[in-house]
């Protein structure tokens, strides 16, 4: 049996128009970025090595200059337990402290941060930003990229002091 083509991709318009329309896909792709009001980018030129930051709006660069996004909204993160001693936090990246994050967590997209996760354990994953926020909000020391806002008590324990303050009591 012969394969025939059908007659549409036959068509030299059909094949002009298809030719454009994945040359502009490619185009796009390379040449332009755009930011959200609610992202930054960090941009980084993989010929200079030159990191910057990118505001809100297009963005046209080279393709060898590739941009990661950060969302800058304020996000709720916690630790997720049975127990009744942990709390919440809000939290938010501090867009100042941006050298000190690549610094600190190195250039890659934040975006892919735990996505290939099977810990379906708990009510809430974590992923992308958030997960990484969540690590530095809980850190042992502070960093000047992360903003914590409030930081509340678990809902089933209003006040966590007490229940602390009575732990120590019977220990």
């Amino acid at each position: 049996m012969k394969f025939r083509l059908p007659a549409i991709l036959k068509n030299r318009t059909f094949r002009a128009c298809a030719s454009m329309l994945i040359g502009a896909l490619i185009i796009y792709i390379s040449f332009f970025t755009r930011i959200e009001p609610s992202e930054r980018g960090i941009a980084r030129n993989w010929v200079t090595g030159e990191l910057r930051l990118l505001e809100p709006g297009w963005h046209v660069s080279t393709p060898w200059t590739w941009v990661a996004m950060v969302d800058t909204r304020p996000m709720r993160v916690s630790v997720q337990s049975a127990g009744r001693g942990f709390s919440a936090k809000l939290v938010q990246f501090d867009v100042t402290g941006w050298r000190e994050f690549v610094q600190t967590e190195g250039w890659r997209y934040y975006w892919w941060a735990n996505r290939l996760s099977f810990n379906y354990g708990h009510h809430e994953e974590h992923r992308g930003m958030k997960d990484i926020l969540r690590g530095y909000a809980y850190g042992h020391k502070p960093y000047p990229f992360i903003k914590i806002i409030e930081e509340y008590a678990n809902e089933l324990c209003p006040d966590s002091s007490a229940t602390n303050a009575a732990v120590g009591a019977f220990s």
